[in-house]
């Protein structure tokens, strides 16, 4: 991975995005069963930041790649299922910076 384009650091955003999403499996029944609260609201925070950097990443990334507006549509509702941002790395996001390596 290149961290030194956007696509490299929206791959990242894009798995710790990710990550954190899938967080929510573990902290959601501590807050909810258990009544502890505080990891929800770490997690909570993180992931939210993360979206939002994710959401600013594809856009910059999608306009310098020229992505078409069905590709950047899939890139975007990726970011809201769960294990999306990783299908989105390994279907969109690695193989156009794979591909711009070539150039």
């Amino acid at each position: 991975m290149n961290f030194k384009s956007v696509l490299g650091v929206l791959r990242i955003v894009a798995i710790l995005e990710g990550v954190s999403f899938l967080s929510f499996l573990i902290t959601m029944p501590l807050k909810y069963l258990m009544k502890i609260e505080e990891p929800n609201k770490i997690v909570g925070m993180g992931h939210g930041i993360l979206f939002i950097a994710y959401v600013f990443l594809v856009f910059w990334a999608s306009t310098e790649a020229k992505w078409s507006v069905k590709t950047k549509i899939w890139a975007y509702v990726a970011s809201l299922l769960p294990f999306g941002t990783f299908v989105a790395d390994a279907k969109i996001f690695k193989p156009t910076q794979e591909s711009q390596k070539s150039i």
